[in-house]
């Protein structure tokens, strides 16, 4: 299950993150209110972990919450935040959030709400999208099925699929494909997603991903839609 921790003290953050991924889950972070919206609105993650207080503003994590579900965005909020007044936590939950955690927080009683959260949700239904040639992708499960059978993807080339599916027709250069997977680091070459692409199509027989000449890759149609990288 996929997570989105949106905290912007370092230290609060990494000890969210070491500590739900040793629980299983996997873990993205983010330190400010604009990262944190383009994320979840890009991506299906499983739970939004929402500071209140980002560099936005005191109310930032309430603001980006409520804007979120504007959206659409259904994923379930946990809002972390110092104050715990009676009227603040009313706030949150007005603000669309699902939860709220005051801090300091017990790390035993964090994990269990994020349990029950994720317990409440799964009764909603798979978000999968159905693609060329039979395949399935499963973007809550975060998985790629062909008749039943998964199709082994690893982290990042699941995300790399799961962008050109959200975008139909839409074309991505390498340089922007980078900056979504991995958030603008200066030290990822871009031949890497050429790599990538060359792996996924080989375990989707040449059938997902499409190369635009001179820009870079899309959502393909099926067999023949590849070409070299």
């Amino acid at each position: 299950m996929r997570l989105l921790i949106v905290e912007d003290d370092p230290f609060i953050s990494e000890l969210l993150s070491d500590g739900l991924t040793e629980e299983g889950y996997e873990c993205e972070t983010v330190a400010t209110a604009a990262q944190g919206e383009e994320l979840a609105r890009l991506f299906p993650y499983g739970l939004l972990i929402l500071d209140v207080m980002l560099p936005e503003g005191i109310d930032a994590g309430y603001h980006l919450g409520r804007r979120l579900r504007e959206h659409g965005v259904t994923t379930p909020v946990l809002y972390l935040t110092a104050r715990g007044a009676v009227e603040d936590r009313i706030r949150g939950l007005d603000a669309g959030g699902d939860d709220y955690l005051g801090k300091p927080f017990d790390f035993g009683e964090l994990r269990a709400r994020v349990r029950a959260l994720l317990r409440r949700a799964s009764g909603q239904p798979k978000n999968v999208v159905a693609l060329p040639e039979g395949f399935v992708l499963d973007l809550t499960g975060r998985e790629l099925y062909r008749a039943g059978r998964r199709t082994e993807l690893n982290r990042r080339e699941f995300m790399l699929l799961e962008l050109l599916v959200l975008h139909p027709g839409r074309a991505f250069t390498r340089e922007e494909i980078v900056d979504r997977l991995w958030g603008g680091d200066g030290g990822v070459e871009l031949k890497v997603i050429d790599v990538y692409v060359s792996t996924i199509r080989r375990k989707t027989h040449e059938a997902l991903v499409e190369t635009i000449r001179g820009h870079g890759y899309r959502m393909g149609q099926g067999p023949g839609a590849g070409g070299r990288p």
